[in-house]
């Protein structure tokens, strides 16, 4: 195949055929997009889309004709399979451009016009069926300061619009893994793309773009504010110059309005407690490890009724509360509706309601479907008995909930009367409208009904005087109304019959009358279905004024969908209420772990966690698999869920304020910025040193493994020191260097907690049991006998822990020190020999040549 050209390569499009020429016009205007151009029944790709395409869809590339001297490299897809194409590239990263033909294929000379009418990206979905319905897809925008960084996000679907000025490269990469935008637009001289390279549907914009002038004034227009005073955002320059960008961006692809995008809100750190990205990571909040959705935190909590109360409650999963007031809003909302068992009716009616917040997008957009339209009558519908439910319920929450859900009489009657109870996806297919609704388009939709009755009676009289018995009366879509005969009694057709078609087995025809009525019925259908889009079209008109009532309902929709949740999950959980005190301390009765107690198959042992200000870190030891990360982690989750509004899986929780939390908990190379595991471990240790105050919760797991002995645990010594003494920060500090046990003695404020196990001969039993006190021993011989290490090599083991633990006897280090580690000399030949020995195996002649050969070692 010849080399692809692209209209970059050949500028002269005069080269070029009438077609093509409109072709790369178009795509030089969407150079970074593919574009998709409409002919026919398909959407064809040509040149570099089509090669790209091709290999991204798995979809044919053939090279059909010449344009300009050379092939034209060209792939298609069928026009009525577009979403699911379309689907799949988002999820890739790209961006489509949709070029539509908007002339008269009959009355166009030459190329029939086209121009592009959407453009999908990534960021910017609204369309139900590219859209993941429980999860938030983001567009953002960052921008790099001299002093920070400017965040923006913007939820296309809902009209959520944030920002966020953030000071530090850490609440940068904290901001995108809490948001995960789906794309992210950033300038050319944007310095930190190492923090970017894991989303795919990356933007980089021209400088120009964040201009804070243009910015600002993009932004009045959209608000139609004379100034932002009243979003109280006036001071954050950096964000707004990212979300200047962003608006544009939104302009230039959705080429509409944006009623539905009517207000800015910003993200403040200090409002909730902060989470940073290796935490977010580390406690598995609404992805996995392994980057799915199971056995994540919201898995379990998330029983919700609608998908946009779904969304809400990762929402919140990600942005814990530090103010104590609003929490107990949302605790007594919960416990009332558990108390009244309102719960369990609400979930049903909430169920019925659907994505309303992403349906009011769509309107907003006038992208709306049939279908959305037929599900936002049944949400108004259920308003009164939303309203009903809340009618005697007494928490300052559920008033104001029920307030916001207040019902729309006009709206609902409009919809009862336009829209069939089943209408069908497009309003292209016509039969949306409902008979009644509009007396002329009842009228035309008569004159196309009554066809059937017409070519029944034609049908008959035509057989009656032709004599012809196989005659039938028919329509297709492409040859319209037509006489059909069949082969062997053609020659019975009257002369005044006019050949339309010749098949195998049959021949049609057309008469002037079936001609005559033929365009009189095909006119009254077009009109008909013009009508009926104009109709469809007045309709937003109708709603558009409703439009910010409408999106308050969602949202308190959305908010009772996910209190209603924290109810159910409570009551079929066995969680209780916390307590939030102004008392520094987290105590905890009973504690589980909320994701592990419902992914085991053995009970849970429920443990306690105390912390205070007279005992501010527990040195955590333990086995391994013996429970140390899974204690840890559900101190931090307990913490988490208390200030998310929600009940705890605890007998009893009293937490004092916390404003960060913090985990060092397992690490893996991170190649792709060229650190390895120690390095990535060092460096979320130091952000916690840098950051950490006496209100934050740290978990530190294993500090120091990942470099040799005498450094490991002269870091873990100190860096438990530093956080005890120092930062005086609630600590929950795991390790297998038992010298770190004896800071209890040398620090008052640190205490020894352990996980018991048993031995059973050469087996272990773990008893996920928190006992006060250090452990006596590791464990570590059992457990890599359990993980299947051969037994000679456990044998050996056995022998050389003997030898280490009889040449440390007596030493007792009062801090790490190379004298606490003495180094065993190297072991001789006997002893390797010895190791090595399985008696089991010799032969008789064999042990006889072994003995000798030790008597010689001996010697």
């Amino acid at each position: 195949m010849n080399a692809v050209i692209t209209p970059m390569d050949n500028p002269d499009l005069e080269k070029h055929t009438p077609m093509m020429r409109q072709y790369l016009s178009m795509k030089a205007q969407h150079a970074e997009m593919l574009l998709f151009y409409r002919m026919g029944d398909f959407y064809e790709l040509f040149y570099d889309d089509a090669k790209k395409a091709s290999e991204l869809l798995g979809i044919s590339l053939t090279a059909r004709g010449k344009s300009g001297g050379d092939p034209i490299p060209m792939a298609g897809i069928p026009y009525h399979a577009v979403e699911g194409y379309l689907a799949k590239l988002v999820q890739l990263g790209e961006s489509v451009a949709i070029c539509e033909q908007i002339g008269d294929p009959a009355t166009s000379k030459g190329p029939v016009e086209r121009k592009v009418v959407r453009i999908v990206t990534p960021g910017t979905l609204t369309d139900e069926a590219l859209l993941q319905e429980r999860q938030d897809n983001l567009l953002a925008a960052v921008y790099e300061g001299k002093n920070g960084f400017g965040y923006a996000t913007l939820d296309v679907a809902s009209g959520r619009f944030v920002i966020a000025e953030l000071a530090t490269l850490e609440s940068l990469e904290a901001e995108l893994q809490r948001t995960k935008p789906a794309e992210l637009l950033y300038s050319e001289d944007f310095s930190q793309q190492s923090l970017i390279t894991g989303i795919k549907g990356k933007r980089r914009r021209p400088e120009w773009e964040f201009d804070l002038d243009t910015s600002m004034r993009l932004l009045l227009d959209q608000f139609g504010t004379k100034d932002l005073r009243g979003f109280g955002i006036t001071d954050a320059r950096l964000s707004l110059q990212a979300a200047g960008c962003l608006m544009q961006y939104v302009k230039d692809t959705q080429r509409t309005a944006l009623p539905h995008i009517n207000a800015i809100t910003r993200f403040n750190q200090s409002d909730s407690i902060v989470l940073d990205a290796a935490t977010r990571r580390n406690l598995e909040l609404t992805v996995n490890l392994a980057g799915g959705r199971d056995n994540t935190l919201a898995s379990v909590l998330d029983a919700t009724a609608t998908p946009m109360g779904s969304r809400m409650l990762q929402r919140w999963i990600h942005q814990p509360l530090r103010d104590h007031q609003q929490i107990g809003l949302r605790q007594t909302a919960v416990a009332e509706l558990i108390a009244s068992g309102l719960f369990e009716p609400l979930h049903d009616d909430l169920k019925a309601l659907g994505d309303v917040e992403r349906i009011m997008a769509r309107l907003a957009l006038r992208s709306a479907r049939p279908r959305d339209f037929a599900r936002l009558r049944q949400a108004l519908a259920l308003l009164p008995q939303l309203q009903q439910l809340l009618a005697n319920t007494q928490s300052p929450e559920l008033g104001r909930l029920k307030r916001q859900l207040s019902e729309f009489p006009e709206e609902l009657a409009l919809l009862e009367r336009a829209i069939v109870d089943n209408p069908p996806v497009l309003i292209r297919d016509g039969g949306v409208i409902r008979d009644g609704y509009h007396a002329e388009l009842d009228e035309w939709r008569r004159l196309s009904e009554g066809a059937s009755d017409y070519l029944q009676q034609l049908e008959v009289r035509e057989k009656e005087q032709t004599g012809i018995a196989t005659l039938k009366v028919g329509f297709n879509r492409v040859h319209g109304y037509y006489i059909e005969v069949s082969r062997g009694q053609s020659a019975l057709v009257p002369l005044s019959y006019q050949r339309r078609q010749t098949l195998k087995n049959t021949e049609r025809y057309i008469i002037p009358e079936l001609k005559e009525y033929e365009e009189k019925v095909l006119s009254s259908q077009g009109k008909a279905l013009a009508l009926e889009k104009q109709l469809w079209d007045e309709l937003f008109d109708l709603l558009l004024p409703k439009l910010s009532e409408l999106q308050a309902f969602a949202m308190a929709a959305a908010e009772l969908d996910v209190l209603s949740n924290f109810a159910e999950r409570a009551d079929s959980l066995n969680y209780h209420q916390p307590e939030l005190s102004d008392k520094p301390g987290i105590h905890i009765e009973a504690g589980r772990h909320p994701v592990v107690e419902r992914v085991s198959q053995a009970p849970f042992i429920a443990n306690p966690v105390t912390l205070s200000p007279e005992r501010k870190m527990l040195v955590v030891t333990g086995p391994n698999m013996g429970g140390k990360s899974t204690y840890m982690r559900q101190v931090a989750l307990i913490t988490l869920m208390a200030h998310i509004g929600s009940f705890v899986p605890a007998d009893k929780a009293i937490l004092g304020p916390v404003d960060r939390i913090f985990t060092r908990i397992g690490a893996s190379d991170d190649l792709a910025s060229g650190r390895s595991t120690f390095m990535v471990e060092m460096t979320e240790t130091a952000n916690i040193l840098h950051n950490a105050t006496a209100e934050s919760l740290v978990l530190m797991d294993e500090i120091g493994r990942g470099t040799s002995t005498y450094d490991g645990l002269s870091l873990a010594w100190s860096a438990a020191e530093y956080l005890a003494q120092r930062l005086g920060a609630m600590t929950l500090f795991a390790t297998h260097y038992f010298e770190l046990t004896q800071l209890a003695e040398l620090m008052p404020q640190v205490a020894n907690v352990h996980l018991d196990a048993m031995e059973h001969g050469d087996s272990i039993v773990f008893m996920h049991a928190v006992q006060e006190g250090a452990a006596s021993k590791s464990y570590g011989l059992q457990v890599a006998s359990l993980a299947g290490v051969p037994a000679s090599v456990i044998k050996a083991a056995k022998l050389k822990l003997q030898q280490l633990e009889s040449r440390d006897h007596g030493q007792e280090p009062n801090v790490p020190a190379q004298a606490t580690l003495q180094l065993e000399t190297p072991p001789s030949e006997l002893e390797l020999l010895l190791g090595r020995l399985n008696p089991d195996e010799l032969s008789p002649r064999e042990a006889l040549d072994l003995i000798y050969k030790l008597k010689a070692l001996a010697n």
